[in-house]
């Protein structure tokens, strides 16, 4: 068989092929039936729901642990605004690169490292909820007439410090490599390949405080960064088989997920912040120092050079605390 023949016979069968595929994903489209558990269509994906940790959520659920074998008092700390102040945004569209959950993070990172908080981000049902008990529309009885909420003095919690900061940095391609290769013939219907293999290094940073509430003092400042690591491999290969094109490629890669890595970054930050109020020696108390490049250099050294913890319960110790 010649290759013209070869050619033609390759482009009818590859046509023959394609409009199979089309009329069955137009079937599958059309039949409109439902199963039995009342779906058109079965979802994709059975992934289960796990937890959503980060390489310091075990050391923040230890410390928890710590203040409660030590009987350390947590102060009743609330979570402000931890805004994205990068300003960058999608290339395409207008939403922004990074989340705008970052006070959210917090809440979750205060909760898993045993904090006593008061809620001072989302206050509007609290709000609501206190015009209703002024007007004495809200019973907390059996809705008889006359029962109504007593509004009573120094009735809610009160904080002792919030928690502020934001997104400080986002730095794409800090630092880049790879390499192509390239092989095939010189003439113009020779068989060409092609190999790339490409690494990238971008990072976020953050940057919080801790503000005493009744003296608006400033007596934590914590800003870390973390490093982002992305990588993409490709092959492909190019020929002509006639008057038949063959184009194959494929590819992999991957980028760890920036927001998870902001998500790491708050929570390093309040282990450190937390270790202080607790006064716990550091982070160190329940956070492998071989596991956490902070614990041997700057870390280290702000935990040793900084002042007693800013909080301290009366009459409370910490057997292993900073004085």
């Amino acid at each position: 068989m010649s290759r013209a023949n070869l050619s033609r016979r390759l482009g009818r069968l590859a046509a023959t092929a394609i409009t199979a595929a089309s009329l069955g994903l137009v079937g599958c489209a059309s039949t409109g039936t439902v199963n039995q558990a009342g779906l058109y269509a079965d979802p994709l994906g059975k992934a289960p729901v796990t937890s959503n940790d980060t390489a310091y959520s075990d050391a923040l659920i230890c410390l928890a642990g710590y203040a409660r074998q030590y009987r350390l008092g947590s102060p009743s700390i609330a979570v402000g605004r931890i805004s994205d102040f990068t300003g960058k945004q999608e290339e395409f569209q207008s939403g922004p690169k990074l989340t705008q959950g970052a006070s959210l993070m917090a809440i979750t990172a205060l909760a898993k490292g045993g904090a006593r908080m008061v809620e001072r981000y989302d206050t509007s049902v609290n709000e609501l909820e206190l015009k209703y008990a002024n007007s004495k529309l809200i019973s907390d009885q059996n809705q008889k007439a006359g029962d109504y909420r007593l509004i009573r003095p120094g009735e809610m919690s009160g904080s002792n410090y919030i928690l502020l900061g934001g997104i400080t940095e986002l730095n794409y391609n800090i630092r880049s490599s790879g390499g192509d290769l390239a092989v095939g013939g010189t003439g113009a219907k020779e068989p060409k390949g092609q190999v790339r293999n490409r690494s990238y290094v971008m990072n976020v940073g953050v940057d919080l405080r801790l503000v005493d509430t009744r003296t608006s003092e400033v007596v934590d400042v914590i800003s870390y960064q973390k490093q982002i690591y992305g990588r993409e491999i490709s092959a492909g290969m190019f020929s002509f088989l006639g008057d038949a094109v063959i184009d194959l490629s494929g590819g992999t890669g991957g980028l760890e997920p920036m927001q998870l890595a902001v998500r790491a970054v708050i929570e390093r930050g309040v282990l450190e912040m937390l270790s202080g109020l607790y006064g716990a020696p550091s982070p160190a108390v329940c956070l492998d120092p071989a596991n956490d490049p902070l614990s041997t250099q700057s870390a280290t050294a702000r935990l040793a050079q900084s002042a007693p913890p800013v909080y301290r319960q009366p009459n409370q110790s910490a057997p292993h605390g900073r004085r």
